[in-house]
């Protein structure tokens, strides 16, 4: 009986241990994680942070992913090791069992407290109550397009749409409407103002609320160009798992496509990422430039990458030249402009940029976008073709820079930036109009000079016009709100695919694997292949196959079964004399079968023979 407690006890004294580890580790994992979330992302939402913990990596600056393992990731280590150090130090000792219950206790006191803080913070309890109530406030408020008559002017306009990203009005002085006491804008202060921004008769910069569902990239170029927010079954960023998006719903590009626009997006960044690609290719048919388009035109060299891609220094340089292509045509055209240097987290300084604010890295970018943002505009300015041009500059979303803001005053209203310029028609009233970025959508068509049966178009209003916004007839608080809420008519429009092959193998439904080539080997008459990091997997690997072909109709197809050389990792030299040596191209793709017999393609590779 004596044998029996002793063990017993080591029993209970060695689970005590671990898991007295295993709580400390994620306690604090969740602490610093949770304190490092909302440090770096300013007046976080659960909209927010459900976009960025579904968020793809691809495409992500790598500098906040270092910084997460810096400030969470290696602390966690650091108390791990402590931990160890502690019970080993005390194991044997009476008062070993009391240290670890207390490590289990502040271990749960600890992630309870900051779960339940960032419960609090986040309106958690207010955002899943909204979640489970259907909303008909779009579908009651949506006016679609297709219903509405559309009328050109005979002479149509050229079009310059600026995405200006993260861009606010709050980063202007509190003399002109900002949140700073210093202005970091200054000349988009001056454009602004010099111009239409629908502040009425008074100075002060007025800007569109971003409503839930517009508060990212990819969902403030679809609010503005749509009159929609982006609600959907996915996260914004899985739109480019897609293979379509929103196909039913009539936007900017569609209608301009429909009068023969000429259509460009031009960006500094993969334009795949979230979704912009088959957005933009799929509404409006546009030519997409972006980060991969440049590398392939000789524009920039093919290893040169900053930042998210290339920088706007070099944007700008770019749209000028697109812009006088263009003009050369005899169709009229859109030419559609993301920049990026201002992105979180603190922007990215380029050469042009000037120490004006000091150490304020993100005050200087702002200040250096501002001033080429500027440049851009007088360079529009002088050519001919900018006479029947509209240019229009909006931010695409209020910043997430976690400390940018921090010192603004808790009352001030943040707005993104909005401006105008060139319109063929002049606001109707003389009054400040509250507005969102959703009635941007109407509010272009019409500075292009084209009439809107009764002024609104989605969820947007002709600001141009005397008709109320949503938020001068509701309210922007209710406005909000409702937006907020689950809506069955946008996961209508939004005709979401949860079984396309991308979003199953990122969701970890698909298995998938990487599937590589080396040089050929000309010793042997061999390409050596091999399947690495096998993952998703539900059940046991029964095999590991090649399909192999040279011909595009696959008449030459062989299946080849590989040999594991390691744990999950398969190796094999593809025998390129079954193919009578010929030259060229040879498509792989790697095959999976389960231990349910069960096959799944999980990667594909091109080998080259010459």
């Amino acid at each position: 009986m004596k044998t029996f407690i002793k063990v017993l006890k080591k029993v209970l004294c060695g689970a005590g241990t671990i898991l007295a580890v295993i709580l400390t580790v994620l306690a604090s994992l969740i602490c610093f994680s949770i304190e490092w979330m909302f440090n770096t992302w300013s007046n976080l939402t659960m909209d927010e942070l459900l976009f960025h913990l579904t968020a793809p990596l691809e495409g992500t600056n790598e500098g906040m992913i270092k910084e997460y393992f810096s400030l969470c990731v290696a602390p966690t280590v650091l108390l791990l090791l402590f931990m160890l150090i502690l019970f080993c130090a005390w194991r044997g000792k009476k008062k070993y069992y009391a240290v670890i219950c207390a490590g289990i206790v502040v271990s749960l006191a600890v992630t309870g407290t900051t779960v339940r803080s960032a419960w609090n913070n986040l309106d958690v309890g207010e955002y899943v109550e909204a979640q489970k109530t259907d909303s008909d406030f779009i579908e009651a408020n949506y006016v679609n397009p297709a219903d509405v008559e559309i009328t050109f002017p005979e002479k149509k306009r050229n079009l310059i749409y600026i995405f200006l990203e993260s861009m606010e009005i709050t980063y202007a002085d509190k003399e002109n409407g900002g949140g700073f006491d210093e202005n970091t804008i200054v000349e988009l202060t001056r454009i602004a103002q010099e111009n239409e921004d629908f502040s009425g008769n008074q100075s002060y910069l007025n800007g569109g609320y971003s409503m839930p569902g517009s508060t990212w990239t990819m969902a403030g170029m679809f609010a503005q160009t749509s009159g929609l927010p982006l609600d959907i079954s996915i996260s914004g960023n899985d739109m480019d798992t897609q293979n379509s998006f929103f196909p039913g719903v009539l936007t900017l590009g569609d209608i301009l496509e429909d009068a023969g626009y000429s259509q460009t997006l031009l960006i500094g960044s993969d334009a795949v990422f979230g979704g912009r690609k088959l957005y933009f290719t799929e509404h409006g048919n546009y030519d997409i430039c972006d980060y991969y388009y440049a590398v392939e035109k000789g524009q920039i060299p093919a290893d040169y990458r900053v930042w998210w891609g290339y920088e706007d220094k070099r944007l700008f340089k770019f749209a000028k030249e697109r812009a006088m292509e263009l003009a050369e045509q005899n169709e009229p055209f859109n030419l559609t402009i993301l920049t990026v240097d201002t992105h979180f987290e603190d922007g990215y300084p380029c050469e042009l940029c000037q120490d004006t604010f000091g150490d304020n890295v993100y005050a200087n970018v702002m200040a250096c976008s501002s001033n080429q943002v500027d440049e851009f505009i007088k360079w529009l300015q002088q050519q001919e073709f900018y006479e029947n041009t509209t240019v229009v500059l909006m931010g695409d979303h209020p910043t997430m820079d976690s400390n940018f803001c921090e010192n603004v005053d808790e009352d001030y209203v943040r707005r993104v930036y909005t401006a105008y310029i060139n319109p063929v028609i002049e606001a109707q009233t003389e009054t400040e109009r509250s507005y969102t970025t959703l009635d941007s959508f109407p509010t272009t068509l019409a500075a292009l000079g084209i009439e809107i049966e009764n002024d609104r178009l989605g969820l947007g209003t002709n600001l141009f016009s005397k008709t109320q916004t949503l938020t001068e007839r509701f309210g922007i608080d209710t406005v909000r709100k409702e937006l907020s809420k689950k809506s069955e008519f946008m996961i209508k429009l939004a005709n979401i695919d949860k079984n396309t092959k991308d979003l199953m193998i990122r969701e970890g439904r698909l298995p998938v694997a990487d599937v590589s080539v080396d040089a050929y080997q000309y010793e042997t008459g061999s390409l050596p292949v091999s399947v690495t990091n096998i993952r998703n997997m539900q059940n046991d690997i029964a095999s590991v196959m090649l399909a192999v072909w040279t011909n595009e109709d696959q008449s030459d197809l062989q299946w080849i079964e590989m040999g594991e050389i390691e744990e999950e990792c398969y190796y094999i030299n593809v025998n390129v004399s079954n193919f009578n040596y010929k030259e060229g191209e040879y498509y792989i793709q790697g095959y999976v079968v389960d231990s349910l017999g069960e096959q799944y393609q999980i990667g594909e590779a091109v080998g080259i023979v010459n």
